[in-house]
């Protein structure tokens, strides 16, 4: 059975750093798209990171520069570090993933089929 379990989310403050963690179970990441998606308050979902093997991981515009995903296959767990962070970064973040994929699918979260429970990121001073 697939499992994505978010943890580390917090309030932190504009220009601050914060890492996200997501502990995958019931399958490999390295077969796999895994993914971060935002959802703000009154927004739509937007994909903001995604990493799949043998592609460049992809970023939102809106955190190209600021934010890192990155896998730890020995823990089978996806991160997120995210700096610089701007009040504009509040939301609850979802961790997804599926079978094969691509990091562009980040465009499009409707194509993954796993998604963990959520974790609230505020950043706000």
């Amino acid at each position: 059975q697939v499992q994505l379990v978010e943890s580390g989310g917090d309030l932190a403050q504009p220009g601050g750093s914060l890492t996200i963690s997501c502990a995958a179970s019931g399958f490999m990441l390295d077969d796999h798209v895994v993914g971060w998606i935002r959802q703000a308050p009154g927004a739509e979902r937007e994909g903001v990171a995604c990493i799949s093997s043998g592609a460049s991981p992809y970023y939102s515009d809106s955190v190209l520069g600021r934010f890192t995903i990155s896998r730890d296959f020995a823990k089978n767990t996806v991160y997120l570090q995210m700096e610089n962070l701007k009040p504009e970064d509040t939301g609850v973040y979802y961790c997804t993933a599926n079978v094969g994929g691509h990091s562009r699918w980040c465009r499009t979260p409707a194509l993954f089929d796993y998604w963990g429970q959520g974790t609230q990121v505020t950043v706000s001073s």
